[in-house]
Formats: structure tokens, C-alpha cells, sequence
């Protein structure tokens, strides 16, 4: 009876020895790096090659994992009762349930796992080869198991994996990450703002990045060439919407080399001139277009400037290259520029004054704040929507812990805040007065 008790046991201890492998596999393989196992297996490593297999099919892997502990588990403890039933009587259940809920509990759960944490990469790359016998043994089993939770899932009303929501999340994830990490310091303010700008770029449209065309320089087609290369020149850009007869008839672009290698080659300078020749098709986006979209139609037209157009192909501004790419990167001020971005001047009291046609994006990336942005794009259009108005010259508003006072007004359009940023305990406020 004693060699039965002690082989019972080392039949015990075994399967709580494989039980702590499956937990401790379970969470090695889905907490590491992808980014680590993919590049080692670029590097050759096979074990990264079955780590990245295992995991492209999480469902199966964990089901798999899964089925094999629960498996091991009860057999552990039924093997346990039997034995001691003969002993104990009706109190074996008890007895087994107690020992065998800590067993399972200290050395098959927490101290695998908590291993598996500490090592993740090195226990994921250890257990990869055995793992994969696993779920090709168990494989077929997992599929049964996954067809019938599928199809009582969809008795309530849950249906299959949604992609977008599964993208949204990997997005949320590595923002969360690099906000975490900057705040730890081991990531740079300028890293954390690229890499956020990079994931927003498949959130945002044209209409967010464009140039309005209360900005925009644009010149008539009828004035006189010496009046026209004035402009292009002053206007310090590499492109110029050109229009006829009226602004909103544009008719084509003008660019600057252009000009100037026409006129190198003129005998007479600009005055023969011919303006009209120079001028090259203009090309129309509309304002609802993705900026990934966006990035691809310029790599395809070897182009970087679009003229952007509302639904009624009203224009709205215009779009480039460099528009999005200061999305990613961040603006780069020219070397006469202050310090703060332009439209945003500090003040002694710790207010800004702030125009109001400045994106609230780049708000919050010059100043680190985290104004909504959206219901609105820019500063007056977010203090407009949240006032429910147009607010006159010299009404003050407080939301989202800030302050808000209109300056200046032209028209129906708000020129100038001031923008008061919160302190240490206040609380949002919703005013006006």
C-alpha cells in the first residue's frame, strides 16, 4: 500500500510539474514581444520562427494550453482522492481539495508565472518546440472546442473577430506604451510626439492637415508677370495656385523654379515673360480624404501639393507633402521664429495669447496639453462648439480645466484667445460670462 501511496504521489507531482509548463507557457507566449521574436527570426533563430507561429494563432495556442492543464489538473486530483479515500473515507475530498488547491496554486500557477513574467522572452523560446507538439496533438480537439463556444457565443449575439476593433486595440496599446515609457523617461518627448504622429495618421483626413485657404497664397493669371513673380517670391513658397476671373476658378500652379529657371533663360528677364506657359494642372482632393490615403496618391503621382475641395468642390485650402510630414515630426520653425510655435505668445501671468485659427493638434504638441480635438480643428472652432455660439470680444469661458477669454473678433470669426492653462486641483468648469 505504501508503494502505491508513493508512486501516486510521483504520479502527482509530475502532473503539477506539467500543469506549471502549460500555465507558465501560456503566459510566456502571449505577453512576449512580437517585435523581438519577429527580428530573431529574421535573424534565424528557429525557435523565434515556432514562437511567431504559435502565437499568429492565439486561439488555437491558448485552447490548446488550456484543455492540456485542465486535463492534467483534475487528473492530479482525482488520482490524490483515490488513494486517500481508503484512508480518510468521506474527509479525502476535503483533505484533497485543500492540498491540492494550494499545490496548484504555488507551484503550478504563481511560480511559473511569475517566472514566465520575469523571462518572457527566454521561457517563450525555451518551451516553443514542446508547446508546438502540444497543439498539433491537441489541435484537433481545439478546433471542435472552438466551433462549439463560437456557436453559443452567437446565441447571444457575439460574432467574429472585428479586425478594426482588433487594429484599435495594437494602436491603443503601443500609444499607451510610449506615453508610459515617456513618462518613466526612458522615451524622449520628440520620439513619443513622431510615433504618435505616425499612428493618427490613419485617423485623419485632409480637411485636418490642409492649409485653410484664408492662408493660402494664390495669385491672378491677369496681372502683370513683375506683379506676379513679386508674389510668388514673397510668399516663400515652392507652389502657388494660379486662378482666373475669379478666386475659385483655379486653373493651374505655378512653381517658383520654374519662374526663375524661365527667367535665367530670358534674355530680358521677366518682362517677355509668359506666365500662362509656366502654369501646370492643378490637381483636387477632397477634404474627407485619409492622410494615408493622401501619402499613397503623391507617392503614385510623384506629386506633394493638392489643391483641397469641400463636396460642392468649393475650395478649401491646400495640402503637401511637407503638411503631413509636420504631422509626424512637428513643425520646424524657421530660424527667425521665437521660441513658441507662431500664434502662440506666452505671457508674464502664465496665460497664452493665442490665434484662433490654430490647430488645436498643434496646441497640444507645442504646449503638452490635451484639448479635444474631435469636434473641432481649431482653438475658436473648439470654443465655439463647446459655447454654443459665437462668443463676442471679451467673453470668458472655462472647460477642461482651462480658461478662455476672447480678445479679438473679425466678423463671425474669432481672432485672438487667452488661453489660461489649469493649475495643480482645479476642476473642469463648464462658465461663460
Amino acid at each position: 500500500m505504501d508503494t502505491v501511496l508513493l508512486l501516486t504521489l510521483g504520479a502527482v507531482a509530475l502532473l503539477l510539474a506539467v500543469s506549471a509548463f502549460f500555465a507558465g507557457s501560456e503566459t510566456a507566449l502571449t505577453a512576449v514581444s512580437p517585435g523581438k521574436m519577429h527580428q530573431l527570426e529574421k535573424d534565424g533563430s528557429e525557435a523565434a520562427a515556432k514562437v511567431n507561429k504559435l502565437v499568429g494563432n492565439r486561439e488555437r495556442l491558448i485552447g490548446a494550453l488550456l484543455l492540456g492543464n485542465t486535463f492534467v489538473n483534475i487528473l492530479a486530483s482525482s488520482l490524490a482522492t483515490s488513494v486517500l479515500e481508503d484512508r480518510y473515507g468521506h474527509h479525502a475530498v476535503v483533505i484533497v481539495t485543500a492540498m491540492m488547491t494550494a499545490f496548484v496554486l504555488i507551484f503550478a500557477e504563481v511560480l511559473p508565472k511569475t517566472l514566465a513574467i520575469a523571462r518572457t522572452d527566454v521561457f517563450a523560446l525555451t518551451v516553443a518546440g514542446p508547446v508546438s507538439a502540444v497543439v498539433s496533438l491537441l489541435g484537433p480537439v481545439v478546433g471542435t472546442v472552438q466551433k462549439l463556444v463560437w456557436i453559443m457565443l452567437q446565441l447571444f449575439g457575439v460574432r467574429g473577430e472585428n479586425k478594426g476593433i482588433v487594429a484599435d486595440e495594437v494602436h491603443d496599446e503601443i500609444r499607451g506604451t510610449v506615453y508610459l515609457r515617456h513618462s518613466q523617461g526612458s522615451v524622449e518627448r520628440e520620439s513619443r510626439d513622431m510615433i504618435s504622429g505616425v499612428l493618427d495618421l490613419r485617423e485623419l483626413t485632409v480637411g485636418d492637415v490642409m492649409t485653410h485657404r484664408k492662408k493660402m497664397v494664390s495669385i491672378d493669371i491677369s496681372q502683370p508677370t513683375e506683379e506676379i513673380v513679386r508674389t510668388v517670391l514673397a510668399s516663400r513658397r515652392s507652389r502657388v495656385p494660379v486662378w482666373q476671373d475669379e478666386p475659385e476658378n483655379i486653373i493651374g500652379v505655378l512653381r517658383t523654379k520654374d519662374i526663375i529657371r524661365a527667367a535665367l533663360s530670358h534674355p530680358d528677364a521677366f518682362k517677355g515673360l509668359d506666365i500662362s506657359a509656366l502654369v501646370t494642372k492643378p490637381w483636387f482632393v477632397p477634404e474627407t480624404m485619409g492622410v494615408e490615403e493622401l501619402l499613397e496618391a503623391f507617392r503614385e503621382r510623384r506629386s506633394h501639393f493638392a489643391l483641397v475641395v469641400d463636396e460642392y468642390g468649393v475650395i478649401m485650402g491646400v495640402v503637401t507633402r511637407e503638411d503631413v510630414m509636420d504631422e509626424v515630426f512637428g513643425r520646424i520653425p524657421d530660424e527667425n521664429q521665437p521660441r513658441y510655435q507662431a500664434g502662440i505668445r506666452p505671457q508674464p501671468d502664465g496665460s497664452y495669447l493665442v490665434e484662433g485659427a490654430t490647430p488645436i493638434r498643434d496646441l497640444n504638441r507645442a504646449m503638452e496639453w490635451s484639448l479635444p480635438d474631435e469636434e473641432a480643428t481649431t482653438l475658436a472652432g473648439l470654443v465655439i462648439h463647446e459655447a454654443r455660439t459665437i462668443p463676442d470680444v471679451g467673453q470668458r469661458f472655462s472647460f477642461y480645466g482651462f480658461k478662455f477669454e476672447v480678445l479679438r473678433r473679425q466678423r463671425n470669426q474669432i481672432t485672438v484667445l487667452r488661453v489660461t492653462p489649469p493649475v495643480s486641483g482645479e476642476t473642469d468648469l463648464v462658465t461663460s460670462g
